[in-house]
């Protein structure tokens, strides 16, 4: 009989996650019922949002379960079915989470256009973090010809897409990120116009540096000391998509930080949080276009692919260190 193997949440982290915040578990694999598909997984996502999934706090997301399955995007293959819209060997994309051989509802998984891109792409650019940069920059950032947008965490998963639709839309963009691999990335294989290693640069000094006119668009991945020097170079009416905070993800107490609402006041300048499901509508309206710039070569997309499912929590703590250059994959 076939085995699914799962990781699920053994307990709450404090702090930074370890691997004792996980345990494997194998069972044997489920029968589909009416409605049903039997899954091999082939590719998991791993993504900083998981981290706040962990804590048993009001989010806009329901927190794992102690014991629950790790939750999380995953691409496989259907071995059986008992839903109309699917067959044996289709390509499937849903949110099963980290196991490798599921049965899901056919309702919550969808049909992958192998057609398009390579299938784990469905789990990065073409998927959750590419809509994620897509929707936030065009639908909030709104860049016009010319104008300055400034990336923290450019050389993740969403930041590297964020700032090539900024140039595909005639921004000048300058990425942060806290790698020298990942600065030369961005503006030798990505066309970034300037960098910032936060890491071994002063952020004030090399931010005004790189922004002689100001910022007009900061998409904000990072938070924290970050976006405070960022923020004190806002042109008026910029607009600050703001998508993630992964420098407070571990943190036990809150961090003093500047209080920055006079700043947007005196700037008359737009913040705004999203959440990609928002969007859910219009994801059809994106990944075709997304997928042109792909294949003209307008938009390029790094992975860093973990081999072996066991490896998955490996896979997920190396997000906060910085690891992944582009989006942080489980081959299984």
């Amino acid at each position: 009989m076939t085995q699914n193997q799962r990781f699920v949440l053994a307990s709450r982290p404090k702090g930074m996650p370890t691997q004792e915040n996980f345990e494997l578990k194998t069972e044997e694999a489920s029968q589909p019922g009416d409605g049903e598909i039997a899954v091999e997984t082939l590719y998991l996502s791993v993504d900083p949002y998981m981290r706040g999934r962990m804590n048993d706090t009001k989010s806009y997301a329901k927190p794992y379960e102690i014991g629950g399955t790790f939750g999380g995007g995953s691409v496989g293959r259907v071995t059986q079915s008992r839903h109309a819209s699917f067959k044996e060997g289709d390509i499937v994309q849903g949110g099963w989470g980290w196991q490798t051989h599921p049965v899901v509802s056919g309702d919550l998984a969808v049909k992958v256009d192998e057609s398009l891109a390579p299938i784990q792409t469905a789990l990065g650019v073409l998927g959750m973090p590419g809509l994620t940069a897509y929707f936030g920059l065009l639908d909030i950032g709104q860049p016009k010809e010319g104008e300055t947008v400034v990336v923290s965490g450019a050389g993740g998963a969403v930041g590297m897409i964020v700032g090539q639709i900024a140039k595909i839309k005639g921004a000048r963009v300058v990425g942060i990120s806290g790698s020298e691999e990942k600065n030369r990335f961005l503006s030798d294989e990505l066309g970034f116009d300037a960098v910032v290693n936060y890491k071994t640069e002063s952020l004030d000094e090399a931010l005004a540096a790189e922004c002689p006119d100001g910022v007009d668009v900061y998409f904000d991945n990072v938070g924290g000391e970050v976006s405070d020097a960022v923020l004190q170079l806002l042109n008026a009416n910029a607009r600050i998509p703001l998508c993630g905070q992964i420098s407070l993800y571990n943190v036990t107490q809150p961090e003093p930080g500047p209080r920055f609402l006079p700043l947007l006041l005196t700037r008359t300048a737009l913040v705004k949080g999203f959440l990609v499901g928002q969007y859910q509508d219009r994801y059809a309206e994106a990944i075709p276009e997304m997928a042109g710039w792909l294949k003209d070569g307008r938009l390029k997309y790094r992975e860093n692919i973990v081999e072996g499912f066991e490896r998955s929590p490996e896979a997920f703590l190396g997000l906060f260190s910085g690891e992944n250059l582009g989006k942080q994959l489980v081959k299984i």
